[in-house]
């Protein structure tokens, strides 16, 4: 397989190059990760991999370490088809996410990717307010955006759905489909390139596993039904996935998404609710917080029909996300600089001991 198949370009060339570390050390991609293991793809076939030593004992946090879509340079274990992972190339663009749990620290779903489709379900699950939260996560991925309206022969009001959608969406295209019935999937054929990577996101049940396996063109990945009641999806992803199409583009698939916790600041929350931000420039005081201040001009368009409140809500909700997070990240790091002083210190006292 040629590499450039498997999504290598200039921008990963220019950084092997500067890496230097000899003919022996080539480039790989990760398609899957196993707790300490990983699942690789290289110009020769598949490898499994774990990371040197001295790439454990320099990563700071989880997300320095390989996560699929990644390129990473290895020494290959050629009778063994075993690889040691030495570098984590540069990412040029991430699907990322707060972890689960308390500890703030970023969790990387998706590396590498060119375009991010966010799939979304017309049937019960439909949520526009789930949907912003994505859409502030992959506006800061660096990827370019398709929003897809799946499950349409589950909808009476796709239409209506198709405006909501629109009207927070920006410039991202939005097409609608049901991957069960139709036979037409050029909509999202078209943005399939060899060598180009995509991925899908969204919560469970959205259909994401029939889409991929409609690609593929053969029942490789679990699919399972949704509650015909409460059109709640389960988890049929529980790890992610790089799949090689048989088109020739890339595809990675993600688990689906129960819990969507935001990492992103307030640049990317200005960017996810740009018609905010463009009404507040009309507020009478810069410092307005649409509230109940005289003159604020986001009030006067819930009041004129233009803007949902629910939207401005969420909007809030998530800017309180962000500041608390930020909170937690510099004093995060105010601990992690006391522990370096502390242990300078100590290292520094041992040299003086004479025995």
């Amino acid at each position: 397989m040629n590499i450039t198949q498997l999504g290598w370009g200039t921008f990963f060339q220019q950084e092997y190059e500067g890496f230097g570390g000899g003919q022996d050390l080539i480039p790989a991609r990760v398609t899957r990760q196993d707790k300490n293991s990983y699942e690789l793809l290289y110009e020769r076939g598949s490898l499994t991999a774990q990371v040197s030593g001295a790439f454990s004992y320099t990563a700071e946090s989880a997300s320095e370490y390989p996560t699929v879509g990644d390129w990473v340079i290895v020494n290959v274990i050629e009778d063994e088809k075993k690889a040691i992972i030495h570098k984590l190339l540069p990412r040029k663009s991430s699907f990322t996410r707060k972890a689960a749990g308390v500890e703030t620290e970023a969790q990387i779903v998706a590396a590498n990717v060119d375009i991010v489709f966010m799939v979304v379900g017309l049937d019960r699950n439909f949520n526009l307010r789930r949907i912003e939260r994505y859409l502030t996560l992959i506006n800061k991925s660096g990827a370019k955006m398709v929003i897809v309206l799946n499950k349409s022969d589950l909808c009476d009001e796709t239409e209506e759905r198709i405006e909501e959608v629109e009207n927070i969406s920006g410039d991202a295209p939005v097409i609608t489909m049901s991957a069960t019935c139709d036979d037409d999937f050029s909509q999202i054929e078209r943005y399939i390139e060899e060598g180009k990577t995509v991925t899908l996101v969204g919560s469970s049940g959205t259909g994401k596993s029939t889409i991929i396996n409609r690609l593929l063109g053969e029942e490789r990945l679990l699919v399972k039904q949704t509650s015909e009641h409460v059109s709640q999806g389960r988890n049929t992803t529980t790890w992610g996935e790089l799949v090689v199409l048989p088109s020739g583009g890339i595809v990675i698939d993600t688990p689906g998404m129960r819990e969507i916790q935001l990492w992103a600041d307030d640049e990317d929350l200005a960017n996810a609710f740009g018609d905010i931000e463009e009404l507040a420039e009309g507020c009478r005081f810069r410092d307005c917080e649409h509230l109940a201040e005289p003159g604020c001009a986001v009030q006067q368009a819930i009041e004129d029909g233009k803007l949902e409140d629910k939207r401005l809500q969420n909007y809030r909700k998530m800017g309180k996300e962000i500041r608390f997070m930020e909170k937690r990240k510099r004093e995060r790091a105010i601990l992690d600089k006391n522990f370096g002083k502390q242990i300078h210190k100590f290292h520094k006292h041992k040299k003086k001991v004479i025995f």
